[in-house]
């Protein structure tokens, strides 16, 4: 077993003082049994994101502007250092991704929603990456230097809403970024704006040489056509990446982006505007691509990760991602580039899931956009 390099603790270790901490449960019967959801840290302030740490202690991200290292079931202080943000509506400290070398580099990124003012714009906020080194302490905190922005939107704008924000490392160690349209469908479609879309970025914030580029299109951009895409993940075996998108009133999506490819909003969609009026030219179009998967009604996906491990050894290569406004989690029977089926878990039972991720334990964890905020923690019963 792996030893943090400024840390004492192991992953197996956290893993059993955080089962312990525990003290509310819920449990359901799925396809594979009973199935129990404890509660291992409680207390956040509208948790946005979730890693695990390679000691196995938690590092989850506050949308007030907050992170904080969770360990056996204690929230700790604040982690000194985080960037700026605009914690209007949507916006605020968002998500977090740990490098793949972080044991010897210490290398963290969070994506958030960045004020005019720290990007040197005029007016309103956009989605922002910042990449810097995480020094933790023998307190159960730590502090952030080298801090540097790698990635900004092009555009900002005064919108408190669709931020997309979801950070995924491909298994080139290159980033892909979501990017939410800002709540302007008609932006989605524009390849020379960086929103609605997928950017892929070097971790220094480069553009990767081998990006689609396609005629009139940024060069950071792999997919467009996208609305908000919150949920981000990387299927280990071949590197693809997989994300979960909102649609409006339905229409939400599972995408598998290519690289150069249109995933059709606002042109096409499954949804249908809040009003209940039509939106764009119908479901289908010849350039334009179709999600591996919609629903309708809507469950607002959010999060994302692949199963894995001896606990879900069924579930193995299975998708799971959480639901806002379904109060629910969803696993994704994927069957190589195909959605065979999904299967609703703890629906209405444990809140608004803002991320999803599979523990070192093989567990999966779920966090709650509530304040207070709890994090469940879902396996088998007994």
């Amino acid at each position: 077993m792996k030893f943090l390099r400024s840390g004492k603790r192991i992953a197996s270790t956290v893993v059993i003082a955080l089962m312990a901490a525990g003290a509310s449960a819920q449990t359901m019967e799925s396809s594979i049994g009973t199935l129990e959801a404890t509660v291992v840290a409680d207390g956040l302030d509208h948790p946005w994101a979730v890693e695990f740490l390679p000691d196995g202690r938690m590092l989850v991200t506050e949308r007030s502007g907050t992170m904080r290292i969770v360990a056996d079931g204690d929230v700790g202080e604040p982690v000194a250092g985080v960037p700026e943000v605009r914690a209007r509506g949507q916006g605020g400290l968002l998500d977090l991704a740990i490098a793949p070398d972080f044991e010897t580099s210490g290398r963290i990124y969070l994506s958030y929603s960045e004020p005019a003012s720290s990007a040197g714009r005029q007016r309103g906020s956009g989605t922002a990456v910042m990449a810097a080194t995480l020094n933790l302490d023998e307190t159960g905190s730590g502090s952030l230097s080298d801090q540097s922005v790698i990635f900004r939107m092009n555009n900002y704008t005064p919108s408190n809403r669709h931020f997309g924000s979801r950070i995924a490392i491909g298994n080139d160690g290159n980033l892909f970024v979501t990017l939410g349209e800002r709540g302007d469908a008609e932006r989605a479609q524009d390849p020379a704006d960086l929103a609605g879309a997928v950017a892929r970025i070097a971790p220094d914030g480069s553009v990767p040489a081998d990006n689609p580029q396609p005629e009139g299109w940024a060069a950071e951009l792999w997919s467009i056509g996208h609305r908000n895409p919150q949920g981000a993940a990387i299927r280990a075996s071949d590197g693809q990446l997989f994300i979960v998108e909102h649609g409006a009133r339905g229409g939400d999506e599972v995408n598998m982006p290519r690289p150069g490819a249109n995933y059709g909003w606002p042109v096409i969609t499954y949804g249908v505007d809040y009003s209940g009026l039509p939106i764009g030219e119908g479901t289908e179009k010849e350039g334009l691509e179709q999600p591996l998967h919609y629903w309708d009604p809507s469950i607002s996906p959010s999060g994302l990760d692949f199963v894995s491990g001896d606990l879900f050894a069924e579930w193995e290569g299975d998708l799971i991602t959480g639901g806002l406004s379904g109060r629910t989690m969803v696993r994704i029977d994927l069957e190589g580039d195909t959605v065979a089926d999904t299967e609703p878990l703890f629906e209405g039972q444990v809140g608004r899931v803002r991320d999803i991720k599979t523990g070192p334990d093989g567990a999966i964890y779920a966090v709650i956009d509530d304040s207070p905020g709890p994090i469940y923690r879902i396996a088998p019963a007994g």
